[in-house]
Protein backbone atom coordinates (compact mmCIF):
# COMPACT_ATOMS: atom_id res chain seq x y z
CA UNK A 1 0.00 0.00 0.00
CA UNK A 2 1.50 3.16 -0.81
CA UNK A 3 0.27 6.47 1.10
CA UNK A 4 1.70 9.05 -1.53
CA UNK A 5 4.03 8.51 -4.33
CA UNK A 6 6.51 10.63 -2.15
CA UNK A 7 6.48 9.02 1.22
CA UNK A 8 7.12 5.41 2.85
CA UNK A 9 4.53 2.11 1.89
CA UNK A 10 1.85 1.29 4.71
CA UNK A 11 3.46 -2.24 5.99
CA UNK A 12 1.36 -4.09 8.40
CA UNK A 13 4.27 -4.18 11.11
CA UNK A 14 3.41 -2.05 13.90
CA UNK A 15 -0.54 -3.31 13.73
CA UNK A 16 0.95 -7.17 14.26
CA UNK A 17 2.61 -5.72 17.37
CA UNK A 18 -0.46 -4.92 18.80
CA UNK A 19 -3.20 -7.62 17.11
CA UNK A 20 -1.94 -10.58 14.64
CA UNK A 21 -5.22 -10.48 12.35
CA UNK A 22 -3.43 -11.76 9.13
CA UNK A 23 0.52 -12.27 9.20
CA UNK A 24 0.15 -12.51 5.28
CA UNK A 25 -0.93 -9.12 4.75
CA UNK A 26 -3.90 -6.48 3.94
CA UNK A 27 -6.91 -7.21 2.12
CA UNK A 28 -9.93 -5.32 1.68
CA UNK A 29 -13.27 -5.45 -0.21
CA UNK A 30 -14.97 -7.58 3.01
CA UNK A 31 -14.99 -8.11 6.45
CA UNK A 32 -12.42 -10.33 7.18
CA UNK A 33 -9.07 -10.68 8.96
CA UNK A 34 -6.61 -8.89 6.89
CA UNK A 35 -9.25 -6.03 6.13
CA UNK A 36 -9.12 -5.76 10.34
CA UNK A 37 -4.92 -5.76 9.87
CA UNK A 38 -5.80 -3.00 7.20
CA UNK A 39 -7.92 -1.11 8.91
CA UNK A 40 -5.97 -0.89 12.71
CA UNK A 41 -2.72 -0.41 10.05
CA UNK A 42 -4.41 2.72 8.68
CA UNK A 43 -5.53 3.94 12.31
CA UNK A 44 -2.09 3.48 13.55
CA UNK A 45 -0.80 5.57 10.93
CA UNK A 46 -3.18 7.86 10.61
CA UNK A 47 -3.65 8.62 14.48
CA UNK A 48 -0.33 7.76 15.50
CA UNK A 49 -2.28 6.51 18.72
CA UNK A 50 -2.70 3.13 19.53
CA UNK A 51 -5.24 2.93 22.01
CA UNK A 52 -7.44 4.76 19.86
CA UNK A 53 -6.37 2.86 16.79
CA UNK A 54 -7.58 -0.47 18.75
CA UNK A 55 -10.68 0.82 19.66
CA UNK A 56 -11.97 2.01 16.62
CA UNK A 57 -10.47 -0.49 13.80
CA UNK A 58 -12.91 -2.67 13.88
CA UNK A 59 -16.04 -0.26 13.48
CA UNK A 60 -13.37 1.08 10.44
CA UNK A 61 -13.42 -2.14 8.26
CA UNK A 62 -16.44 -2.32 8.50
CA UNK A 63 -17.66 0.77 7.46
CA UNK A 64 -14.20 2.09 5.66
CA UNK A 65 -12.31 -0.85 4.52
CA UNK A 66 -14.68 -3.87 3.65
CA UNK A 67 -15.98 -0.95 1.39
CA UNK A 68 -13.32 -0.49 -1.15
CA UNK A 69 -13.24 -2.15 -4.43
CA UNK A 70 -9.86 -2.45 -6.26
CA UNK A 71 -10.58 -4.91 -8.92
CA UNK A 72 -7.61 -4.72 -11.51
CA UNK A 73 -4.39 -3.25 -11.54
CA UNK A 74 -5.31 -0.21 -13.08
CA UNK A 75 -7.62 0.43 -10.30
CA UNK A 76 -7.61 2.51 -7.60
CA UNK A 77 -8.84 4.03 -4.06
CA UNK A 78 -7.56 6.69 -2.18
CA UNK A 79 -8.47 7.43 1.22
CA UNK A 80 -8.21 11.32 2.94
CA UNK A 81 -8.26 12.38 6.24
CA UNK A 82 -11.36 14.05 5.72
CA UNK A 83 -12.87 11.15 4.71
CA UNK A 84 -11.16 9.10 7.87
CA UNK A 85 -12.56 11.78 9.99
CA UNK A 86 -16.02 11.77 9.19
CA UNK A 87 -16.13 7.84 9.61
CA UNK A 88 -14.70 8.04 13.04
CA UNK A 89 -17.39 11.20 13.81
CA UNK A 90 -14.66 13.50 14.81
CA UNK A 91 -13.69 17.33 13.12
CA UNK A 92 -10.27 18.58 13.10
CA UNK A 93 -9.36 20.15 16.44
CA UNK A 94 -11.61 18.62 18.44
CA UNK A 95 -10.86 15.98 21.13
CA UNK A 96 -11.12 12.21 19.77
CA UNK A 97 -12.90 11.51 23.26
CA UNK A 98 -15.52 13.47 25.11
CA UNK A 99 -14.82 15.73 28.26
CA UNK A 100 -15.59 14.59 31.40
Amino acid sequence: MEKRPSQERLTPDWSLELVNHSPSGFEWGYGGSGPAQFALALLLDYTDDEAFALDHYQEFKTEVVSQLDCTGSSEYWRLTASEIDATLDVTPDEPVAPTI
